[in-house]
């Protein structure tokens, strides 16, 4: 096992920005504004096939069996034990 790479960090946090509760709802990332790690974070998404478009789209069933385990690994991490 090693450390995540930054490339890997900026994938999960998009795929953690996705809304899981509804599947209508992509991403647009403009590549205008936003910043160039997250542009190319998202053009890596497309070619591994998780996500529709290379500027973002929608999640593929790929897609959102990543971005349920991303998001279920933040949610498991920030929350304080009793």
């Amino acid at each position: 096992p090693s450390m995540l790479t930054p490339d890997e960090i900026a994938e999960i946090n998009l795929l953690c920005q996705f809304n899981l509760g509804n599947s209508q709802e992509g991403l647009k990332i403009h590549s205008h504004e936003a910043d160039p790690a997250t542009v190319a974070a998202s053009e890596r998404l497309f070619a591994k096939g998780l996500t529709t478009q290379p500027d973002g789209g929608y999640l593929t069933s790929l897609g959102l069996d990543a971005a349920e385990h991303a998001q279920t690994l933040l949610t498991i991490l920030r929350t304080p034990r009793s």
